[in-house]
């Protein structure tokens, strides 16, 4: 038996329609099917807008782009300072040097041979010596001389093994510049020069970069001895003569070397001046 319908005296009875209780029911498993979706897949906030998937074609050209970008380098000499800047000795040692890669070919080069002829013909006298190389530090010197002059009664004492082109540029800077400045000065001619440092398999003391020791493409000059058997030590306060002397060598020495440091520089060449052939960026020098 049906039960008699309530009715609120302000509000006429009006009968339960079933399509309203079918739309109900929709609405009410669409709400079960929304919750069960929302619990593995969180919902974001309406004002967040969700990039669109890019096409395997875009991120292929992109990865291409940064390949293209890699190989070309920096962009300027610049932007390449400030990445050397950013790396600490450590990483800028674990770089790979191209130079210590390098060795001896089974015939030696033209240019090597006629490095070699202009030496003979400035009567410079030199020795052959066998290639050095040691890959796990970074150092090579394919085709090592060790110089004995630099000229005509221009000794270099103890015999200094270097690269051929560091040798060549030694012994013309000592024809044309050093033994000019010592008949100037001093009135006599350059006997000998005492080196302190050639071919040497290491690190610079930083613990950075390797050495241009490390290839001979760096000669470090510690004394001159004179014709007369005066002997002029590179030093921090040498005597007022020998100092315009010793500055006059320093001076000319930036331009044909590419690195040159002395006393003053730092505390590693305050006996000796550093000259090497370091190749640097549009052809620049570092002097100090």
């Amino acid at each position: 038996m049906e039960q008699p319908l309530t009715q609120r005296a302000d509000q006429p009875l009006r009968p339960r329609s079933k399509h309203r209780v079918r739309s109900r029911g929709k609405r009410h498993i669409a709400s079960e099917l929304t919750q069960h979706q929302t619990q593995d897949q969180p919902t974001l906030p309406a004002d967040v807008s969700v990039p669109e998937p890019r096409p395997a074609e875009a991120q292929q050209t992109d990865a291409a782009t940064k390949e293209e970008r890699k190989a070309a380098g920096p962009r300027d000499a610049d932007a390449s300072d400030r990445i050397d800047q950013d790396k600490s000795p450590q990483e800028e040692r674990q770089r790979p040097e191209p130079r210590s890669a390098i060795l001896p070919e089974q015939q030696m080069p033209e240019e090597e041979l006629a490095c070699r002829r202009r030496l003979t013909s400035m009567g410079v006298d030199f020795e052959e010596h066998k290639a050095e190389q040691e890959p796990e530090i970074g150092c090579s010197i394919p085709y090592p001389i060790v110089l004995k002059t630099l000229g005509k009664s221009m000794a270099i004492s103890p015999g200094a093994e270097l690269n051929c082109a560091m040798a060549e540029a030694a012994a013309r800077f000592t024809a044309e510049i050093i033994q000019p400045a010592v008949e100037a000065k001093f009135g006599t001619k350059l006997k000998s020069i005492g080196q302190a440092s050639a071919f040497v398999c290491r690190a610079r003391h930083n613990g950075g970069k390797m050495s241009e020791h490390a290839f001979g493409n760096a000669l470090d000059i510690a004394s001159f001895t004179l014709a007369d058997g005066r002997k002029i030590e590179v030093g921090p306060a040498p005597p007022e003569q020998d100092a315009q002397f010793l500055g006059t060598v320093r001076k000319a020495a930036c331009g044909p070397f590419k690195t040159v440091l002395g006393p003053g520089s730092d505390a590693d060449h305050s006996l000796h001046f550093h000259l090497d052939l370091e190749p640097r960026r549009h052809g620049g020098t570092f002097c100090q």
